[in-house]
């Protein structure tokens, strides 16, 4: 007993950091965190690419149809080109100062033809506003052709970028000035929608939000990943900003997560906001699909292939015991 949802969009994950499972500590904030993947990256190809196929086949149990996956290397280019699941691939760059941005664009557009050479919707997308500089917003706004649908940056998931743009101080200035950043990334803004001044007239997705208010939604779309942002900075976003039509869910990674459940993050947000069960399923299944393009997925209509999910809802709510059970 039940009812039937579409298949669920996952709108914000890192595959090919899946092997990191269990291996970062929680609620250490967003610098620790940051700190921590490349100290803990360095592990065999092997391990890497079996912990990709294991995070996929747990999307595919847990009823996903599709994800929206951000990429820094070619990991996951052998496991999606057996399309199990559809993909919109983001390719991350950054470059913290201007000698950095010239690599960092072409080993990007090198892995965006990749990608788009077995036919998977690729397009070139900035880390973050601390994180890119901004000569590189103007280059990658040059690079979005009519192939891309959308972009996608991580948005205000901590404190610290607000205190970077607004005071130009902080520990996240600190930690640029160790790594040699050009002042400009956090002098020339005022602001993290500053930044995207470059990105003007280019559809985009601002993922996690965690420290968004009011005067931050702008005519975006975006992305939240509550058990990630719990994961990481032990805070969530305030779900009474967001405009129900425009948002839509992601697990993050598994490096921030203990688990790839739409479902489950669902639970949460219905847990820390007023939605109902119409909208939670919305922002599950139909935003997502819009959102990214892929036409046969997230409503059930004539002539799309949505896949099928029951859950056992009680009450119109979910529960923590609620389970799932993959139709089709």
């Amino acid at each position: 007993e039940g009812i039937l949802v579409p298949g669920f969009i996952n709108a914000h994950c890192h595959l090919e950091l899946s092997h990191l499972h269990k291996v970062i500590k929680k609620e250490k904030g967003l610098l620790s965190f940051i700190k921590s993947i490349p100290e803990k990256r360095n592990v065999s190809k092997k391990i890497i690419m079996n912990s990709i196929e294991n995070a996929e086949k747990e999307m595919i149990k847990n009823g996903i149809v599709a994800v929206a996956d951000i990429c820094n290397t070619s990991d996951t280019l052998l496991l999606k080109s057996n399309k199990n699941l559809e993909y919109y691939n983001f390719i991350e760059t950054f470059a913290i100062s201007d000698k950095l941005i010239d690599q960092s664009i072409n080993q990007a557009i090198f892995l965006r033809h990749l990608f788009r050479q077995v036919g998977l919707k690729t397009t070139i997308t900035p880390h973050s506003p601390y994180s890119v500089h901004p000569r590189m917003m103007k280059v990658i706004s040059e690079l979005y052709d009519k192939k891309d649908h959308i972009l996608s940056i991580h948005f205000q998931e901590s404190f610290l970028e607000d205190q970077m743009f607004k005071f130009k101080k902080g520990q996240l200035v600190d930690w640029l000035k160790e790594k040699n950043a050009d002042p400009e990334i956090w002098k020339e803004k005022s602001s993290s929608l500053d930044s995207l001044k470059d990105l003007r007239g280019i559809k985009k997705l601002l993922v996690h939000n965690t420290f968004s208010s009011n005067k931050n939604i702008t005519d975006d779309y975006f992305c939240t990943c509550p058990k990630a942002n719990l994961y990481i900075e032990n805070r969530l976003p305030d779900y009474s900003i967001f405009n129900e039509n425009k948002i839509c869910v992601g697990t993050d990674s598994l490096a921030s997560n203990n688990s790839l459940s739409i479902l489950e993050e669902l639970i949460v947000i219905q847990e820390n906001s007023d939605y109902d069960l119409n909208t939670l399923l919305k922002i599950g299944c139909k935003n997502g699909a819009e959102i990214f393009g892929f036409k046969e997925l997230g409503t059930f209509e004539i002539g799309k292939k949505p896949g099928v999910n029951l859950i056992d809802v009680k009450k119109k709510l979910l529960y923590s015991t609620t389970k799932l059970k993959v139709l089709f």
